[in-house]
């Protein structure tokens, strides 16, 4: 890849980046080098609205909206994809510049990373990112960083084992990489559980257990023949869908020791050892089938130790998440000891991205990020050798 001159002057030193380069293509990751312009429409999808107003956005003569690419991640899944070599197991390398408004700070910043795609052996594929994210940042002559580790796949375990209604499974899990949202909701169930709060707990209580195609049509009907239209620009469907969200949310739809469990849940955190033990007490003591991902979590472990990570010196903790609704399983995050809240690497594994992006079948997806401008600012990049 040619890094032009401007993305040199933002590291002010080109000898990083072949370390960088190098050190990936001797794991066997080839370098890709997706196209600056890029269709904005699964920006937009995958995170929200909301990240409009950081794009720098275009239309074509079709119609279409472009953007800038704002990271590498889905222009390299979306070359992967369109390769037709879609599923085979491939993993890919890339540094280059990328562009995002960020208030104040240079909106062309560049950024490395790695993908790794089609490959099964998660727990194994995992520990390697985790590896290679280390060997960045010691390419750039830090070794004594913090490791922060998560797995929203035992999120996801725990909300299925506890069986919540529809409403609710889906409420958590979008707020779970919103750590305040999360709070506000599990405050909210503290209240909806508490007894007789409404003469009208048990319709609410049988809404939220009905089918909600059922239940949808059912308070859409009522709406209707109370002579309800169109309001503030929402059509009936719509109002009726966001009341009966609400109006569960309201109705207690929560088994009353389902409460506890995520709150234990949510405490455990520390090494990941002893955090298995504490999943392992939980779910024995709840009576929750987690064994699946509980194995999955001890197998990453066991991976990272043969890898050379001294796992007692990393951070896991349930609660931790990246804030990026696509992420399936392990996240991690790399930060400099006492350097701030933004992360030097960060990354985890996507599993649900590539159906997103247009897969006909799954394809497990794992990958990180290096933000070089972080890196530059606090480490002195090696001149001569790869990296260890």
């Amino acid at each position: 890849m040619t890094v032009t001159a401007a993305a040199r002057g933002v590291a002010g030193s080109a000898a990083w980046a072949d370390a960088l380069l190098l050190s990936f293509a001797q794991a066997g990751y080839v370098q890709a080098e997706p196209a600056i312009l890029q269709p904005a429409e699964p920006f937009l999808d995958l995170s929200g609205e909301d990240i409009r107003k950081s794009l720098y956005l275009t239309t074509d003569p079709s119609g279409e909206e472009l953007c800038l690419r704002p990271d590498l991640t889905i222009p390299v899944a979306r070359d992967y994809l369109a390769s037709g070599r879609a599923g085979e197991p491939m993993g890919f390398s890339y540094l280059g510049p990328v562009f995002r408004y960020r208030g104040g700070r240079p909106s062309e910043f560049l950024q490395a990373g790695i993908e790794s795609f089609g490959r099964q052996d998660r727990a194994a594929a995992d520990a390697e990112m985790l590896a290679l994210a280390l060997e960045a940042t010691a390419a750039f002559g830090l070794k004594d960083v913090e490791v922060r580790t998560g797995d929203v796949a035992m999120f996801i375990a725990l909300i299925d084992a506890l069986n919540l209604y529809p409403v609710w499974r889906r409420r958590l899990m979008k707020d779970f990489n919103r750590k305040l949202s999360l709070t506000e909701d599990i405050e909210r169930l503290t209240l909806s559980t508490a007894p007789g709060r409404n003469e009208y707990e048990g319709v609410l209580a049988a809404l939220a257990g009905s089918d909600r195609k059922a239940a949808l049509a059912l308070v859409t009907d009522l709406m209707s023949i109370a002579g309800t239209t169109n309001v503030g620009g929402r059509t009936v469907s719509e109002i009726a869908d966001r009341f009966l969200e609400q109006s569960t949310l309201k109705g207690g739809a929560l088994p009353r020791d389902a409460l506890g469990i995520i709150k234990r849940f949510l405490a455990i955190s520390g090494d990941p050892d002893e955090a298995v033990a504490q999943l392992r007490a939980l779910a024995a003591d709840a009576k929750l089938d987690l064994t699946a991902a509980i194995d999955q979590l001890e197998s990453r472990v066991g991976f990272m130790a043969a890898r050379g990570i001294d796992t007692s010196m990393t951070r896991f903790s349930t609660s931790f998440g990246r804030g990026l609704d696509y992420y399936t399983g392990f996240e991690f995050e790399l930060h400099a000891k006492g350097g701030g809240i933004e992360p030097l690497v960060a990354g985890g594994r996507y599993d649900g991205l590539m159906t997103q992006l247009g897969a006909a079948t799954p394809i497990p997806a794992v990958g990180f990020s290096v933000w070089i401008e972080a890196l530059t600012q606090l480490g002195k990049p090696r001149v001569q050798g790869s990296v260890a």
